[in-house]
């Protein structure tokens, strides 16, 4: 699990993470709705997805925000970026009044680092400005996953829960569609127009927001291009003159290279989400993007041998010692690497786009002279790379279906707030905190200190957040870097045939992959070798698999593929 942190950077997600940065604007195809196409809304059924018409009466009207011109426009799928200075001064105010009642609202949501205490300044000031008291139940990112799963299996539901896509496994997806409630009746055509900036979400993000029918989430746009970057530690690269790899056997050869342990030195983290890209793997941690059409043939990613080979790949950066030994352990038991990665103790991350900034802002407070990059991603044997586009949410906030009408519009206000654009006081608020408290004014520019990179990090932006926009005034170097970056990959980028598509898999099929993730982790690790993966492909087929590819194969004769 990555750590998702919310910065300035909207959209931060896992691997389609946190993610978590472009407006993605194409729509998937039309044609008839899929609940009558798949197990139909006459069955009762809720598998399948809701497209075309359907989906064009639930969507919240869309009405671009234009507070602000980007320095940098969206460029093959980019984020857009801010580099010019932030005028504190010439704010624009994007909530006019106090849409919260005062009430209050518990919210669960999964927190990646130390989670700050609830009466923080940072979490008194945000809830002041909204008019709503929003009471934390942050939960480790890393095995988040189990406690959505209790939770939702319980009868203590708080007013609101964060579930990621990635999270969506096994039974939850059925809960979210029972335990949660329809905000159709609040946002759907031009009701949203109550609520400004949500209305100014893409409609791309609204219609991953659809479950079942009805529009259930409040979604955190993601970016188009994939979110998952190896950062490294540049100023140590540049003083030892080490060189940037452009292939599996070059990154090898530097990762030994780098590595000394007897000086507490390895090359680098769990590589497997880079070595993914590298070998071209299909998808994420979408299911649905897992499958793609290849000369009329629906596939599976674990069916293409660029699966097994990025796994094996990975197992021999662990087999030959370069990476630091706290990745050998179960995700459960790693902790943060932050502090090892700042130590130098290893110099390249897997990491989500919206970390390198966080990574950076706290590294160089400690020490001026820090350089946190990233690499642009590389084909393994060398040539260009070939990408897929990640979805375009995979981050959404669901409303306890048993919440009064209070905590509904309480919950809509906090979104609101949550989701207004950069050159925004409610941007500033939700991304800086507090003058003063949180960060000071250099230049005119905010500097965020300790105290704002603790407690400002995660927490509101997982209810709502605004098209995806890249600004961090205080290292306009870093946004450039983070949109050019995106820019370049977003070039080797292309759709997957169910991009954008919101859908519910029949319960039956659920949980036949969910052990794969597990399977991969213990193969690199070398717990397990390849040819138990070989082994748990073909019970996968014969126990629903290629069952599944048909129901696939169907949702695209009926929809259309969204590859382009």
């Amino acid at each position: 699990m990555t750590p998702n942190a919310a910065s300035a950077s909207s959209g931060p997600s896992r691997r389609s993470f946190l993610a978590s940065t472009a407006v993605a604007t194409a729509a998937v195809a039309g044609g008839m709705p899929l609940l009558s196409a798949c197990g139909g809304s006459d069955s009762g059924s809720r598998d399948g997805t809701t497209s075309g018409k359907d989906a064009k009466k639930i969507l919240p009207t869309y009405v671009a925000s234009n507070v602000v011109k980007p320095d940098i426009p969206s460029k093959n799928g980019s984020a857009m970026g801010f580099t010019s200075k932030l005028d504190i001064a010439t704010l624009k105010t994007s909530v006019p009044k106090k849409l919260g009642k005062g009430g209050k609202v518990t919210v669960m949501a999964p927190f990646w680092g130390s989670p700050p205490k609830q009466n923080n300044p940072y979490y008194t000031a945000m809830n002041d400005l909204i008019g709503v008291d929003v009471q934390w139940r942050n939960q480790d990112g890393n095995t988040y996953d189990q406690k959505v799963g209790a939770v939702l299996a319980s009868s203590d539901i708080p007013d609101v829960v964060v579930v990621p896509s990635w999270n969506m496994m096994g039974k939850i997806p059925s809960a979210i569609m029972s335990k949660f409630a329809d905000l159709g009746p609040y946002l759907s055509g031009d009701k949203v127009k109550e609520y400004p900036n949500l209305a100014a979400i893409p409609s791309d993000a609204w219609r991953r927001s659809i479950f079942g029918g009805k529009l259930m989430g409040l979604p955190m746009p993601a970016g188009y291009v994939p979110n998952i970057v190896p950062l490294y530690r540049r100023d140590i690269f540049d003083k030892e003159g080490y060189e940037i790899p452009r292939s599996a056997d070059e990154f090898m050869a530097l990762c030994k290279e780098i590595t000394n342990p007897r000086a507490k030195r390895w090359a680098c983290g769990d590589m497997k989400w880079t070595a993914f890209s590298n070998f071209g793997v299909l998808g994420g941690g979408e299911k649905p993007l897992w499958w793609n059409l290849v000369d009329g043939k629906l596939i599976n990613r674990i069916e293409t041998p660029e699966y097994l080979e990025a796994i094996e790949w990975t197992r021999k950066l662990f087999a030959a010692g370069v990476v630091h030994p706290n990745f050998k352990l179960g995700k459960s038991q790693i902790g943060d690497p932050a502090p090892k990665f700042a130590a130098g103790e290893f110099l390249i991350w897997n990491n989500d786009m919206s970390n390198w900034y966080v990574q950076q802002a706290s590294l160089m407070a400690q020490n001026p002279d820090v350089k946190v990059w990233g690499m642009d991603i590389w084909g393994h044997d060398g040539g260009d790379p070939t990408l897929y586009a990640t979805m375009p949410a995979n981050i959404f906030a669901f409303v306890n279906k048993k919440a009064a009408e209070s905590v509904i519009r309480d919950v809509l206000a906090v979104a609101n707030v949550t989701a207004a654009p950069y050159g925004t006081k409610e941007w500033m608020m939700t991304n800086y905190g507090v003058e003063g408290t949180h960060y000071t004014l250099k230049d005119g520019a905010p500097v965020k200190n300790d105290k704002g990179n603790n407690e400002v990090n995660n927490a509101y932006v997982f209810v709502a957040s605004p098209a995806a926009t890249i600004a961090h005034p205080d290292l306009p170097e870093y946004t450039k870097a983070q949109v050019e970056w995106q820019q370049r990959m977003g070039a080797f980028t292309k759709k997957s045939s169910f991009w954008g598509m919101q859908i519910t898999e029949p319960s039956r099929y659920t949980n036949l992959a969910n052990d794969f993730e597990q399977l991969e982790d213990d193969i690199i690790r070398g717990h397990k070798k390849i040819s138990d993966m070989q082994q748990a492909i073909s019970d996968w087929k014969s126990k629903g698999g290629d069952k599944l590819r048909d129901w696939y194969k169907k949702l695209l004769d009926e929809n259309g593929s969204a590859a382009s």
